[in-house]
Formats: structure tokens, sequence, C-alpha cells
């Protein structure tokens, strides 16, 4: 038997070291799932990467022009789960970066109301729909979604891994709803790149 596993995280750079870490423990990157927010453009369409890759901080672009490596010099060792990554836009969340098997479901959450929306896809996929509010709004905020189905016997040893730096979602509830926020709403307006700045900047 299998479970669904699923973590939020404050940024893509968190939630891509996660989906390396579960890979490394031995989880197939066709068993996980990640949803980024790219309101910020963090994403370069162009290239169809994340331009830091290594999970350094820094643009690999710039750390290839000074030292004279290439392109495909540092974006070697890519976490299988992020090939082909696809932008989908998402009813009150705006543009996400998405990859592995939760997109055929998001797809049909950004073609309208027959899933559910995204909090549809969500529970499909296999997380509460008091979690699965909380990961809408926080994807609508600049956050970052991993979702990866394990075998029941090795659930526990999974979760401790995802949980290295994924955020408490009842302390994030609590202080959404300490702002005045009651629930994710699908006709709200996406966040602007300035207002997920802001709002990065409080959970640092």
């Amino acid at each position: 038997m299998t479970t669904t596993i699923s973590r939020l995280y404050n940024s893509h750079r968190e939630a891509r070291a996660a989906v390396r870490d579960l890979e490394a423990a031995g989880v197939d990157h066709g068993d996980i799932s990640i949803l980024v927010s790219n309101a910020d453009s963090s994403y370069d369409e162009k290239t169809g990467t994340f331009p830091d890759r290594d999970l350094d901080g820094t643009d690999d672009r710039t750390e290839a022009a000074g030292t004279g490596a290439g392109i495909g010099a540092v974006a070697g060792g890519t976490v299988g789960a992020l090939t082909g990554l696809g932008l989908l836009a998402i009813p009150g969340v705006g543009p996400i970066v998405a990859a592995g098997w939760l997109v055929a479901t998001l797809t049909g959450a950004a073609a309208g109301a027959a899933t559910g929306g995204l909090v549809g896809a969500l529970t499909q996929a296999g997380v509460s729909n008091e979690d699965a509010d909380v990961y809408a709004e926080a994807l609508r905020r600049g956050g970052a979604l991993v979702s990866a189905r394990v075998e029941d016997n090795d659930a526990s040893r999974l979760q401790s891994i995802m949980d290295r730096s994924s955020v408490r979602v009842t302390d994030r509830a609590a202080a959404y709803r300490a702002g005045g926020w009651k629930s994710f709403d699908p006709a709200a307006a996406p966040y602007t790149p300035e207002q997920i700045r802001k709002e990065r900047e409080l959970y640092r």
C-alpha cells in the first residue's frame, strides 16, 4: 500500500532540496511532484531551468561567467523530478511551475471547476481539505509544495526527511488567520512580485 506525503516550503530552493533528498533516500522521481509559485519569475522559461540549480543561493549563470564554465557544466546533477517542468496558470494563484504526477490533475484544475480547482486537485492527491486550503494560499503567496507517493512502511522515515526544512502547516495557517485570512479564494487576485517579496521576509 502507498500513501501520499505533502510538505510546504517557503521557496523553490527548499522544495528542490527536499526533492533531492527524497531521491537520495530511494524515492523514484516518478513518485515525486513539485509545485512552485512563479509570480517572482524565479523559473527561467527561456532556458527551462531555475538559474540557481545547485541550491547555493547564487544564480549559476553568474558563477559560470566568473569561472569560465558553461551552463551545461553548472546544470549537471539536476533533480530528476524537475525534468519536464511546465508553467501553469492557476485561478487565484497565478503562474506556477509544476512537475511530476500531479501535473495531470492540475491541468484539469487550471481548466476550470471540473476538478474543484487547486484545492480539489490537492485533495484528489491525498491532501486533507484543511491542509489543501493552506497549501493553495501558500502557493498564492510565493510558497512551494512537494508531494511524494511512498510505501506505507517507509512513510515515517521519508516524512522525517521532508520535515527538515518544511513549514509547519498549522503555524502558517495561524499566521494567515491572524492577518484576516479565512480560506483560499480562487477568485482572489494573485500576489504581485512585491507582495511575495514582503511575504517571504516575514518567514526568514
